[in-house]
């Protein structure tokens, strides 16, 4: 075993710095420093922290006690952190009871699609039939034409059919899945980070976030999306870790117990059918099936999970990370992620695939048998499959095409500092109306403000650098995996500047904003090892952060939800005038 492990390992009988990789000696002069080379195990599955056993003996914990709740914390500190959340995002939850912004889309696309299978044109006073007679309404046949895929109004149709056609069964699915995507943050960054209390930091993070917290509690799509990739990013850090954990049990191990790397199996190994990713394609798809933007994510998404292969494989020893994992993990990678993505997606049409195709079906849903009749593909595909492309083709063409001007339009460039939040309803409930106080003397403002917590985005400026450079300097892989998920959900929209776009599809990559702060907060307290004094004087430093945020989150809850407030406090909390 010895002899094995020397042959396969030749950087042994080296000195220090001939053993560190070209690229770390370069790096040396930003600040890189190579940690020492430890077992191959730990590398490629490192353990998850310890708590520190002398702050739970001054806490007067039994060793017992604190085994039993380092073995719970893992599920229990995730759980009460999505409780709070899951709290506050359903409290009423109806209310405002009205049709705001976009739901006057979605809520009734979701009604129509779960009773119909397609979209349908709504009278213009169908907003307030429905509040008024709590959505005890027909349905109209003449079908509409829409531009997003059906999923995400499927998502909200199913809390409209258990609840009904009100405000609170059209957004009690986004509720959930936006409470749900706290949990998966908490366990997503504890996968990440190897520490719970990270994990739960950053779930805390999203739950106090104002912009997190209205997509819950509004029928838009985007929370929707939002869930998807979540998840989708989920199941491939999964999937990373057990492939690393075939690879670490295939590894040698020396007479002294030690796993050491070794080529051939490096080079080799198939790591299986790798289910993980199959299930992330199938939410990949479901992401593309609410909105268009999950391709530019589930692009980037691939690129993600095939590195990681490289890198695994570098670790353990791989001469030919590359060519190991093209002919061992790109095959099977693909078939996973993008035909799956595309299967769901196109399964996601059903409804409008199955309506009738002699114009009382869905929109378009004839054109093959009309407009696009003898056309060149008439004779190779079925005239439902010509008259989708048709279909996505049009509505490509608008979306590229949208320029119309819009109150609550911004730029890109102003997303991470907040600079233009959407209002998604606005009252001026007089004095003792509505909830306006009587002794409000003027008039007060009632409105839902979907404007991220400041303080959370404006440290995540800061927390965005600091990945950046841990990435690019330190080589951190939770970093570049962080990276990744911000810049495939925020970058792609650079394409489109000169289009209608608002701030609130910057919920896609909110999540790996919190972990962003979440990994500096972790940088503030320190690493293990540091010093008592250090870790002390970061703890105070990251919980005042925190305190800071979560003071933020209730200072503008009453614009989160809708709550009047004299139109004083109400100016008070427009700290920037793009904000009006």
């Amino acid at each position: 075993m010895t002899s094995t492990a020397s042959s396969t390992d030749t950087r042994q009988g080296q000195a220090p710095q001939e053993q560190r990789p070209s690229w770390q000696q370069r790096l040396r002069r930003f600040g890189y420093t190579a940690g020492p080379r430890s077992d191959v195990r730990d590398r490629l599955t490192p353990p998850y922290a310890e708590p520190n056993p002398r702050l739970w003996a001054a806490l007067g914990f039994s060793p017992t006690l604190v085994d039993r709740l380092t073995r719970w914390s893992g599920w229990g500190g995730p759980l009460l952190v999505t409780l709070m959340a899951g709290v506050m995002r359903f409290y009423h939850l109806g209310s405002p009871k009205a049709v705001i912004f976009d739901e006057t889309y979605y809520a009734k696309d979701a009604w129509a699609l779960v009773h119909r299978g397609f979209e349908v044109n709504w009278d213009k006073n169908a907003n307030d039939l429905i509040l008024k007679t709590g959505g005890h309404v027909g349905i109209p046949t003449d079908a509409a034409y829409v531009v997003h895929p059906p999923v995400g109004k499927y998502v909200i149709g199913i809390g409209e059919l258990i609840f009904g056609f009100n405000p609170f069964g059209w957004r009690f699915m986004t509720a959930l899945l936006g409470t749900l995507a706290v949990l998966m943050l908490c366990r997503i960054g504890r996968r990440l980070f190897r520490s719970t209390f990270l994990g739960c930091v950053a779930g805390v993070l999203m739950s106090l976030d104002g912009l997190a917290f209205v997509m819950a509690r509004t029928s838009l799509l985007d929370g929707v999306l939002m869930f998807f990739v979540v998840a989708a990013f989920g199941c491939l850090l999964i999937d990373r870790d057990r492939a690393r954990e075939k690879l670490a049990a295939a590894l040698p191990v020396d007479t002294d117990g030690r796993v050491r790397p070794d080529a051939h199996t490096a080079d080799t190994l198939f790591l299986g059918r790798r289910p993980w990713r199959w299930m992330a394609g199938l939410l990949l798809g479901l992401a593309i099936g609410t909105k268009w933007n999950g391709l530019y994510i589930t692009a980037a998404f691939v690129v993600l999970m095939l590195m990681w292969d490289v890198g695994s494989r570098k670790v353990a020893g791989a001469r030919n990370a590359y060519v190991a994992v093209l002919k061992y993990d790109l095959g099977l990678g693909f078939l996973a992620t993008v035909p799956v993505a595309v299967a769901v997606y196109l399964t996601s049409w059903i409804g409008w695939i199955l309506s009738p195709a002699n114009g009382t079906g869905g929109y378009f849903r004839n054109w093959a048998a009309t407009d696009g009749k003898g056309g060149t593909w008439s004779h190779v595909l079925p005239d439902w499959l010509r008259s989708l492309w048709h279909y996505e083709h049009e509505v490509y063409e608008f979306n590229v095409g949208l320029h119309s001007p819009h109150t609550y339009m911004s730029n890109p460039w102003s997303w991470l500092v907040d600079g233009r939040p959407v209002s998604y309803f606005y009252e001026s409930p007089s004095p003792g109306a509505d909830g306006c106080p009587v002794n409000a003397g003027d008039k007060c403002a009632r409105e839902v403000l979907a404007i991220g917590t400041p303080l959370l985005w404006w440290a995540a400026c800061f927390a965005i650098l600091y990945v950046l450079w841990r990435w690019a300097f330190r080589r951190d892989w939770r970093a570049g995996a962080i990276a990744c998920g911000v810049a495939a959900g925020y970058l792609p929209w650079f394409l489109y500047q000169d289009r209608t776009i608002f701030f609130f599809y910057s919920i896609v990559f909110l999540p790996f904003l919190c972990l962003a702060v979440a990994m500096l907060i972790g940088a503030i307290i320190g690493p293990p090892g540091s010093s008592d004094t250090r870790r002390v004087t970061g703890a105070v430093g990251a919980g005042v952060l925190v305190l800071l945020i979560t003071w933020n989150f209730i200072y503008f809850w009453p614009l989160y939800t809708g709550t009047s407030i004299p139109i004083d406090q109400w100016r008070s909390r427009m700290w920037l005038d793009t904000w009006v």
